[in-house]
Formats: structure tokens, sequence, C-alpha cells
């Protein structure tokens, strides 16, 4: 048994007879390429160079935070995604009925309302806290974190520094100054290491050993996918699934497939599609180039907008995920009315692997160019596997389309923009470019 990638409807639509040769002949160039930054350091995510450091530091942290019910996690963007995906597929006790003995509540935005609500209803004596920033300086983080710093030396005093955990540059950044100065709790963000990729770092792994998630497992099944490329890349990239994954996402956007489906059946992994959708628009979304990826549950969405992917413009490729080893639920009794009978003695999953397979169906018989990602299992071995095929997959994308996959230049301008508006100094175009920008008069319509 192993996860699979299942290819017999990838190359269809568009991509009917379309001779790959071309984008394969490039796995040489992406091989030595691939040795090279491995060589040098800064593809920390496939080698894991920090594992060791993290698990002694968190064995003297865990033990300290497991003793709060309650974490806080601030963070945005690839500082909330990952934990929010692994916490939902691993530990989703917290969003059901009932008392869990932790929980984690990610501030993953700058909305005052909900800030209010979770400082009014946790209890700051049963609340530890972890602000994650990589760069130390993220303007929305470290907002939260003024506010929740504030807030826990309100109720605790000088006692607050024991509920704050950092997770940081190692040398660098207002984060790392501030645990130095208050000597908090504090792990590393590796270098090279983006938000986006760091899911399988401290970023995510601290919050899932708070829960209890077996994060060994995650970073294993990880590693396990990304081995061949580590060992011995000029040999092994070519016939690596992620690099035929990141051929088929090339061959797609060349024949005019703006959108990439994640269409999750998989219910408790539904959170890995916006944690995708980040990974994927802001390593390929530059100079014209790149696909929208586009997330989707099975079958909340099924009854949604799966009526545009199977009837709406032909723009869409799709990346569909199954597992052969759902919980299979309860099983329907006897007493069905004569309309239901045949789903007498069927057990509740039945429904969700019939409707996967119709979906299938229609979206290849609407021409939808399909790769099936089907796992083992649900384990955070296969996660982890998961993540890493496709963070190697977005690389590999991002080399064939001549992009940089690890910037995010466009982002930066919004923040740069945001910074002057809010009174920072240094920002002189970006002021100007603000004044211009609310010089335009406006054209108001009342509704």
């Amino acid at each position: 048994m192993a996860n699979l990638l299942e290819w017999s409807r990838a190359y269809t639509g568009r991509l009917a007879n379309y001779d790959t040769s071309t984008l394969i002949a490039r796995s040489d160039e992406l091989a030595t390429r691939l040795a090279d930054e491995l060589k040098a350091g800064i593809l920390p995510f496939l080698t894991q160079p920090y594992r060791a450091k993290f698990e002694a530091d968190l064995a003297k942290v865990l033990p300290a935070i497991t003793q709060f019910k309650h974490m806080l996690l601030l963070g945005i963007g690839g500082s909330a995604l990952g934990c929010r995906a692994i916490q939902t597929a691993f530990a989703p006790a917290q969003d059901l009925p009932g008392d869990p003995e932790h929980a984690v509540w990610v501030m993953d935005n700058v909305a005052a309302e909900q800030l209010e609500a979770m400082l009014t209803a946790l209890n700051p004596k049963e609340t530890v806290v972890v602000v994650i920033s990589k760069s130390g300086g993220t303007i929305e983080t470290i907002a939260q974190y003024f506010l929740v710093k504030d807030w826990l030396q309100a109720a605790l005093g000088d006692a607050w520094t024991k509920q704050m955990v950092v997770v940081t540059d190692a040398v660098k950044g207002y984060l790392r100054t501030e645990a130095t100065t208050y000597n908090l709790y504090n792990l590393e963000v590796p270098d090279y290491l983006g938000g986006r990729y760091s899911a399988l770092s401290a970023v995510g792994l601290l919050p899932a050993a708070y829960l209890g998630i077996d994060w060994q497992a995650l970073l294993n099944g990880a590693y396990q996918v990304a081995k061949p490329l580590v060992e011995d890349p000029r040999k092994n990239l070519r016939q690596h699934p992620a690099f035929a994954l990141a051929t088929w996402a090339k061959a797609l956007m060349d024949h005019n497939y703006s959108q990439l489906i994640f269409f999750s059946y998989i219910p408790q992994w539904a959170m890995y599609g916006p944690w995708f959708a980040q990974l994927w628009a802001e390593s390929l979304g530059k100079q014209g180039q790149g696909s929208q990826p586009v997330t989707a549950t099975g079958v909340t969405d099924q009854h949604s907008i799966n009526q545009m992917f199977l009837d709406g413009q032909r723009d869409k490729g799709c990346l569909f995920l199954t597992s052969r080893k759902l919980q299979q639920g309860r099983s329907f009794g006897q007493n069905l009315p004569d309309k239901w009978a045949y789903l007498k003695g069927k057990p509740f999953a039945s429904l969700l692997e019939a409707e996967a397979l119709g979906t299938q169906m229609a979206l290849c018989a609407s021409g939808v160019p399909l790769v099936q990602l089907d796992m083992e299992d649900t384990g955070p071995s296969q996660a982890g596997a998961m993540m890493m095929l496709l963070e190697a997959a977005t690389i590999f994308t991002g080399w064939l389309m001549g992009i940089n996959p690890v910037d995010q230049p466009a982002v930066e301008l919004g923040k740069r923009l945001a910074n002057s508006r809010l009174g920072a100094p240094g920002y002189t175009q970006e002021a100007a470019d603000l004044q211009a920008f609310l010089g335009v008069p406006k054209q108001e319509q009342a509704f």
C-alpha cells in the first residue's frame, strides 16, 4: 500500500495528445538547480536541517505550556494556515460539542471584534500565547502582540512572561529582541524558510505538539517524499511525482487553464485547501503568470461551486484528493423507507465514496484535466507526505515557469502602502502614491 497519483485523466481536454517531452527534457536543468540550492541550504523544508534543534527546544517549552487549557496563536498567512489545517485534521475536538483538554485559537486577522471576543472569552490564567512572525515585524501580528501583551500583564503582572512563546528568526527582528529582553520561551524559524513553506517547522509543529498530535509522523512522512530528491536529485528528479505534477501544472498553464481546483474528499482535511491556496498563489502568481487555486470540499461544494466547475468556462484543472481508508461510521438500519432501501446496511461513509466517484466522473466528462491524489490513510504521516509533495511540486512549477517561487513582491507592495497609511517613516514614494490614489474623485452610488 502507498499513496498514489492517478494519471489516467490528467492529459485530457486541450492537453489531449500533448507531447510533454520538451518539459520533461528540462529535468536535468532543474536537477542541477536543485542540487545547487540544496548545497547552499536555501530549501530547508526539503532537508529539515532544523529538526534536531527544534526537538531539543520543544522539550524545554512543551512541559511549560501544556499546563494551560488554551493556546492563543497570533499569526497570519503561513504562520496560521498550516497550524489550522493540522489542528482540524488531527485534533478536531475543539470544533465539536464538548470540553477538550486543550484548544488552539488562531487570531489571523486584524478584526477588532474578533480579538475582543477572544480576549473576553478566554481566561488569561488558563491561556498561553504564541506569537509567530519570521521577520519579527509583521505589522498585523505585532499589533496583536502589543494588545495581547497588555491583556496578559493586566491579569498576571510580571508573570506574563511565563505565558508567552515567540516563534521568530534566530537572531534578528523585534520579536527576537522581546524574547531576549523578557526571557520569553522561544523557538526559531530557520533561515530561508518562508511562511508558506514553514508548516512543518516550529510554526506548525509547536501547536501540533501542544494538542498531542504526532508531529514526528508529520515530519517523517514529509521526509520520505523528499528523501530521493535530497539524496540524489540528478538521478531521481525526473521520476519524482513532484516533478510530474509540476510538468502537468505547467502544461495546464500553457494551454490556458487558468484555475487549479483543490477538491478534497477527505472532509477532515478541508483546511488543507486554504493552506495549498496560499502556497500555490503566493509562489506562482508572478509576472502575469500562474494559475488561480480554487478550494473545494466534497460533498459540501457539490451543492455550490461545482456547477461552475462542470458547466462554466473550460479553464480549470483539478487535484482530486481521496483516501482509501476513511472511517466508515455508523451503518444504516433495515427500517428505511422503500425509496431509500438501497442504503440498508451500508456504512455512512459509503455516501462520501459514491459521491466522490460521481463528482470525479462528472468532472472528467466535462473535460476537466484531473489528477487524483489517493492517500493510503488519513494519519499524520500521510498528511506530511502530501504537504511535501505539493511544496516540492510548487517549487518545480515555478522553476519551469522561469519565476522565483519563494518570494512575493506584489504582497510586499501592499504591506509598504499599508505601513505608509499608518504613518510609518521611510515610505516617501508610497506616501505620494497614496495621496494620488486618494485624490481621485469618488463616483459613489447608494444602494
